[in-house]
Formats: C-alpha cells, sequence, structure tokens
C-alpha cells in the first residue's frame, strides 16, 4: 500500500511540474543569479534557454532582489540567445504578452540590440520559430512592450534576443501573458506615468493619470487615425471603434508624447 502511494504521488508530482499554464505572471526574482555563462542554474521553475555555451551570447538571471534576466553577446556579435517561457495551453488569440525590457548601460559604445517575440514548439529547437511582431529595437531605458499572442499549436513563447556589438547587454523583466484587456505606457518610469485599462463594456478606455491627458489619438493597426479627443471625467469613448488593435498617442499636461497600444473585444 505504501509503495502504491509513493507511485501515486511520484505520478501527480510529474504532472503537475509539466502542466500547461493558461496564464504567466513573471518577475524573475526567485530565479537563482548567474554566472553568466553555462554554469547557471537552467531551466529554472520551467523557464528554459537556449545560447551559446562557450564564447557567448549567453541568457541568465542577474541582481540580488529585483532579478531580471541578462542577455550578454560577449564575444559573439549579432547571435541570438533565446528566454523560452512555459508549456503554455495552445493560444487562441485572446490573450497578449506583456515585458519590460532594455539595452543596458553596460553595452559597448555605440551597440544596439533587438528582441523578437514567436512560438515554438520546442524548449531546445529554435527552428520552429514563428514570430509574432516585427523586430522590436529597444531602448537605453526600461521599455514596456504589449504584443497580441495569435492562435497557434506551439505552446511556447520564445524571446529571440540580439546584440549588434560584442559586450552588448540586454535585459528583460516582468513577462505577463493573460487576457487582452490591460494597456499602459511605454517608458514605466516616466514622471508622466499614465495607465490606462479598456472597460468591461469595451466601450471605454479608462485612466489613472496625476494629470488628465491633453489629447489623445488612436490609429488603427494600418496607420488611420480612428478617433481623437480628450478625457470626459477619466474616460475617454471608443464605442464606434470596430474590434481590432489599436495604437494611441496621448500627450501629456507638461506637452510629452506617450505612445501605447490596446485591444477592442
Amino acid at each position: 500500500m505504501k509503495l502504491q502511494l509513493l507511485l501515486g504521488t511520484l505520478v501527480l508530482t510529474a504532472a503537475t511540474a509539466n502542466a500547461q499554464l493558461a496564464t504567466i505572471n513573471e518577475n524573475f526574482d526567485t530565479f537563482v543569479a548567474g554566472p553568466a555563462g553555462p554554469a547557471a542554474a537552467w531551466p529554472q521553475k520551467n523557464w528554459n534557454r537556449v545560447q551559446n555555451a562557450t564564447d557567448g551570447p549567453w541568457v541568465y538571471a542577474a541582481g540580488t532582489t529585483n532579478k531580471t534576466v541578462q542577455y550578454y553577446s560577449f564575444s559573439s556579435a549579432n547571435t541570438a540567445g533565446y528566454l523560452i517561457s512555459p508549456q503554455i495551453v495552445a493560444p487562441d488569440g485572446t490573450k497578449t504578452v506583456t515585458f519590460i525590457a532594455a539595452l543596458t548601460s553596460g553595452s559597448a559604445s555605440g551597440a544596439t540590440g533587438t528582441i523578437e517575440v514567436g512560438l515554438v514548439n520546442s524548449t531546445s529547437d529554435m527552428s520552429s520559430f514563428t514570430p509574432i511582431a516585427p523586430v522590436i529595437s529597444l531602448n537605453p531605458t526600461n521599455t514596456q512592450y504589449s504584443l497580441p499572442v495569435p492562435a497557434s499549436s506551439n505552446q511556447y513563447i520564445a524571446f529571440k534576443i540580439i546584440g549588434s556589438a560584442m559586450h552588448t547587454a540586454i535585459q528583460m523583466d516582468d513577462v505577463i501573458y493573460n487576457n487582452a484587456t490591460l494597456a499602459v505606457t511605454e517608458n514605466t518610469k516616466s514622471n508622466d506615468e499614465i495607465r490606462f485599462a479598456v472597460n468591461t463594456n469595451n466601450t471605454a478606455l479608462e485612466f489613472v493619470a496625476k494629470k488628465d491627458p491633453k489629447n489623445i489619438q488612436i490609429y488603427s493597426a494600418s496607420g488611420q487615425k480612428a478617433a481623437e479627443g480628450k478625457l470626459d471625467r477619466q474616460s475617454f469613448d471608443i464605442s464606434t471603434l470596430h474590434t481590432g488593435v489599436y495604437y494611441t498617442i496621448i500627450e501629456t499636461a507638461d506637452g510629452k508624447t506617450i505612445k501605447s497600444k490596446f485591444i477592442k473585444k
């Protein structure tokens, strides 16, 4: 009887470890940090990496309490390193993946960095990598990106990271895979931080900001202006917009411009 109970426990543990996730919310703070090379402890919490184990690039966890995932090209310029999510339930097109990324100050002078997000069917073979959005050129400040994830039979989200020069350093943090309702500003460190969400009826954008924006412009995915105006008591009407992905240009009270996006269902 004890043997049967033990076997049952082992089977349950294995099934739990390989469970497909419906959502992801990972800040990497509980990961084991470093070292930069192949000796770092991976996989971690069912996250994996694909990297060159000798002269770079390397993908690893870095930091102490507020940890991030770090890409470091070392001696291999223009060479991809990959961060791969735990297995997810096959995407049905209703979710987005959101993350923060930056080209860090430790990079070589003149270096640039990119991230391309895609879906794969393996944690080790990237030949199935299918992009879900254009390549993102990274900023030297922490920037948040939100991308719609299309329906697919591939069940891993892969972040393809490339540094243009030797000793290029790129960091990622706060990966969220969830329902496509929340849109936030790209520059999360801005003093003019503005957050908004689509309301439950999909009729308005509800804003939270220290000062109301001066003006809001909304463009369709094809680049055509779909709406423009000002807030009405922390709300902006989108009831006339069709279902789809929209891009916003928000002029803050201080005259700065913030770009973001949202999805209307």
